[in-house]
């Protein structure tokens, strides 16, 4: 059997330049409502086309299969995640939890404020946690409640939840990104997170300081008036208590114990509807409506639905019912299905050696060492795009860029630390990105609205190239080579 052809630049380009033009078709037809299945359709198709140029280069079609099967297996935690963070907001709306979060975040949170500090409790729990995806779905799904509850826009409150996540799961040493950036670039851990500080420390400042400066000129919105009568509604329906915390703080301490995020969310779901059984009995069983079965086989049945089809408020008061009625497995089909489209695209282009040829093109115009960080900065961007996963655009980057940094004398942390202002931050960007689509999902915000108030996520990267063109803070391997970087250099 004769080996595949590698593919031309050309090859590589018609399946890319074809998402491009579907997607803006889709956008332009669907409007918002594209990620709801249009946008799955232009995902498939550019596969399919993918896939043929594919097989006219000598690829057989089983051995595509097996790269998209591969492919979408990759992204299983990810789906898994998904469908318990789902189940996980149903049982924590119904068992109070996020009404309680609500309830004392109208209290204390002001509408100048709000932004800045939804962004600082973000990354703090990020960084004690190590997970962007656990701090959304739990402690964003409530801030964009408090959000709206204050009359705030929830596109911007979602920009701030996840500067604040990405920037504390970016610079914590218990997050698999900020592991697994410094593995593939030749580093150690601590010598990345020290280098990063660099670009982070002064891309989160600028940050803060636009959530700031929009909070300083909101009007505040809701009226006293309104927010008291939004409190009130909150209390009457459900048991306003510290107590329906104890979700919050159980799955906070797995995640700090370092429990993977899979079995701590799916706990916390779980959890969840223990909690909405002992404070909240009343609410479980109007929500179950089945007069006809004992309380207990009711309250059974309220928590599954919650599990399965979310919580739906019936308060009566339309602000209170808009806000609470989220949630269930069910909510993330649409989600999980953007993301297997969007793994099997990426799975064809991979397999095919498209998207090495694409790389290897970008890599033949970095001519000079600024033009390199540009590149490496441009592809991590480009493959959180096209393979639709932060992994991929972490691992494929540092894999074929370690080489030519060693050949130009740059040590591997300036690697390390340039995949991950690009190949992390930019993934929650892209809305069919597993990060993209998580985010939109469990925030309740399409990306594209979110993605021009994601501050932290969009300077970094502008930093990080800076730093690259002017040589700011980049180290050469004939400088003063630390004792952590020469132990890793031995080891490998």
């Amino acid at each position: 059997m004769s080996q595949p052809r590698e593919p031309t630049l050309l090859h590589a380009l018609i399946p890319v330049l074809s998402l491009i033009a579907m997607l803006f078709l889709s956008v332009k037809l669907f409007g918002s409502d594209s990620s709801y299945g249009p946008n799955q359709i232009v995902l498939t198709l550019a596969a399919a086309i993918a896939a043929i140029i594919a097989i006219q280069n000598g690829y057989p079609w089983s051995e595509l299969l097996e790269a998209i099967v591969d492919g979408i297996s990759t992204s299983m935690a990810a789906v898994l995640i998904l469908l318990s963070v789902g189940g996980l907001i149903g049982t924590w709306l119904m068992a109070g939890t996020v009404p309680a979060l609500i309830f004392y975040g109208l209290e204390i949170l002001s509408p100048q404020w709000f932004y800045a500090a939804a962004c600082v409790i973000c990354a703090i729990a990020a960084l004690s946690t190590g997970s962007s995806w656990t701090v959304a779905g739990t402690l964003g799904v409530a801030l964009i409640g408090v959000a709206m509850g204050l009359g705030l826009s929830p596109a911007i409150a979602a920009g701030a939840i996840i500067s604040g996540a990405y920037f504390g799961d970016k610079m914590s040493p218990l997050s698999d990104t900020t592991n697994l950036a410094p593995a593939v670039a030749g580093t150690d851990l601590f010598t990345h997170i020290r280098h990063m500080v660099w670009t982070t420390a002064p891309s989160f400042t600028i940050a803060l300081v636009l959530f700031a400066v929009i909070g300083l000129g909101v009007d505040e919105g809701a009226s006293t008036d309104s927010l008291q009568a939004l409190k009130v509604a909150l209390d009457d329906a459900f048991n306003i208590t510290p107590w329906a915390l104890i979700p919050l703080v159980v799955v906070f301490y797995m995640a700090f114990k370092k429990v993977p995020p899979l079995p701590t969310i799916l706990f916390g779901a779980l959890f969840g509807g223990f909690v909405a059984l002992v404070l909240q009995p009343d609410t479980v069983l109007a929500f179950a409506d089945s007069p006809e079965l004992t309380p207990a086989l009711a309250m059974t049945k309220g928590v599954w639905l919650a599990l399965a089809d979310g919580y739906v408020s019936s308060t009566g008061v339309a602000e209170v019912d808009d806000l609470l009625s989220r949630g269930g497995m069910s909510s993330m089909l649409v989600t999980i299905w953007l993301i297997l489209s969007a793994m099997a695209f990426g799975a064809v282009l991979e397999k095919s050696g498209m998207l090495l040829r694409l790389i290897q093109s970008a890599l033949s115009a970095a001519k000079t060492s600024g033009s390199l960080f540009v590149t490496v900065i441009l592809s991590c961007i480009g493959i959180n795009i096209v393979a639709a996963d932060q992994y991929i655009a972490i691992v494929l980057p540092g894999k074929m860029y370690k080489a030519e940094f060693q050949r130009r004398g740059l040590k591997p942390k300036n690697l390390s630390r340039v995949i991950e202002d690009s190949g992390t931050l930019t993934s929650p960007l892209v809305p069919w990105n597993t990060c993209g689509a998580y985010m939109a999902a469990t925030l309740g915000v399409a990306t594209l609205a979110y993605l021009p108030f994601v501050f932290f996520n969009l300077i970094n990267p502008l930093v990080s190239a800076i730093y690259g063109i002017t040589g700011f803070t980049i180290e050469r391997i004939d400088e003063e080579i630390s004792e952590d970087e020469a132990a890793v250099g031995i080891s490998q």
